[in-house]
């Protein structure tokens, strides 16, 4: 891949929508993560306003560090960055305590994951409301068009998309290229939904140079039984994955009323 003409390609893009938009710049929540340490210098990249929004939930120390170097680095070579703290912590604690409470632990926890991320999208759109940004979104192609590996209406919930045609390889890439903290582009890659170590491939089953290939070879018409083995068990990983997030990658269904109800 051409990283710096991509990089080049992106940041034109981003800047050219923003401006005929008539759109002031961005907003985006840093996480430490590689996606958007890359998406953040991006949008940097363009000269328009940047605001970086750190969201903390029990946030586990390992992550804060590493959004706080990128955030650092940030402030000093890009003079159009602004960034913040928004502390939810409190706000997700009250939310536990009012909602009921249910059998299914295990549930539980998923729907309390899923809500921080839909916690950090109302305060990013909140400031996006604010300085008239447009929200930036940090999924790469595996997990927005891949398996589905984001929370509808959370980290799902934004204006503009500037990766999402890029492989969590190429945006390994592009973090090389533009000189992205060396410990964020070894860290694990993790959503960070859970307060604790466990990173994406421990979600998943699968890495995301394995989802890669697997999603290069369901475009290219394979099926399970041309594979056995490790490739098998990836394989088998991504259709299942790919199949039950399918709500989340398709447009929401419309009941379309016929002409002859009207």
């Amino acid at each position: 891949m051409k990283t710096e003409a991509v990089i080049t390609h992106i940041v034109d893009w981003l800047k050219d929508y923003a401006l005929n938009a008539k759109i002031n710049g961005f907003v985006i929540g840093i996480s430490g993560g590689i996606d958007s340490a890359v998406t953040s210098t991006l949008c940097a990249e363009t000269g328009l306003q940047l605001l970086c929004v750190e969201m903390p939930i029990h946030q586990h120390p390992s992550q804060v560090t590493l959004a706080q170097n990128h955030i650092t680095w940030l402030k000093e070579n890009y003079p159009n960055v602004e960034t913040l703290t928004t502390d939810l912590t409190t706000v997700f604690d009250q939310l536990v305590q009012v909602v009921p409470k249910v059998n299914k632990e295990q549930d539980r926890m998923m729907a309390l994951a899923n809500t921080r991320a839909r916690l950090r999208m109302t305060t990013l759109y909140y400031f996006a409301g604010l300085h008239n940004y447009l929200v930036a979104g940090t999924g790469n192609k595996i997990e927005d068009f891949g398996i589905g590996f984001y929370t509808k209406y959370g980290d799902g919930g934004v204006d503009i998309s500037p990766i999402a045609d890029l492989s969590k390889t190429e945006v390994y890439a592009l973090a090389k290229t533009m000189g992205i903290d060396q410990q964020i582009q070894k860290a694990a890659p993790t959503d960070g939904l859970w307060g604790d170590h466990r990173n994406d491939e421990d979600q998943i089953g699968a890495s995301y140079p394995e989802l890669e290939w697997a999603m290069e070879m369901s475009e290219n018409g394979k099926k399970a039984t041309d594979f056995s083995g490790r490739e098998l068990e990836v394989f088998e990983i991504y259709t299942r994955l790919n199949k039950a997030n399918q709500h989340k990658m398709t447009p929401i269904p419309v009941c379309e009323i016929p002409d002859n109800l009207r």
